[in-house]
């Protein structure tokens, strides 16, 4: 399961980002579903991550406090990822979950078989309230 992506000024770029292997990555660390490591979590519960061809797609449930809450299925955008730790080549993904009040843009990859998210929650409802990030940890579910 291969990604392909296209750079259209490679001089831009870190010259790392225009070797042959960055052009086709593998995205299959990425599939499947996700369980926060923390289980008293007050956000992101549970992520699931699908590839239909060259598209991905994210469902997310979100802890409530009564009960779980689902996020829209949205579809995301497949980044390479330069990571700086021992030069490991990956796929990252960008999505943004939009509640009409509030959009979750979130920044997601594995890094050593950790799925990591950073979400950046924008408040759009003049209700007052701060925006905010946070970053989670999951453990694939087998």
């Amino acid at each position: 399961m291969t990604q392909t992506f296209e750079f259209r000024q490679k001089s831009h770029l870190d010259p790392a980002l225009g070797e042959a292997g960055w052009q086709t990555l593998n995205a299959a660390t990425l599939i499947g579903r996700w369980l926060n490591t923390d289980p008293g979590t007050r956000g992101l519960a549970e992520l699931t991550i699908k590839k239909d061809g060259e598209l991905f797609g994210i469902s997310a449930i979100a802890a409530g406090a009564s009960r779980p809450i689902e996020w829209p299925l949205t579809a995301a955008k497949a980044l390479a990822n330069l990571e700086e730790e021992a030069g490991q080549r990956a796929v990252a993904l960008e999505v943004t979950f939009d509640f009409g009040f509030m959009k979750a843009a979130a920044h997601i990859r594995v890094n050593k078989g950790v799925l990591v998210i950073v979400v950046f929650h924008t408040f759009s409802d003049n209700s007052g309230r701060s925006n905010y990030v946070n970053r989670e940890f999951f453990y694939r579910q087998v």
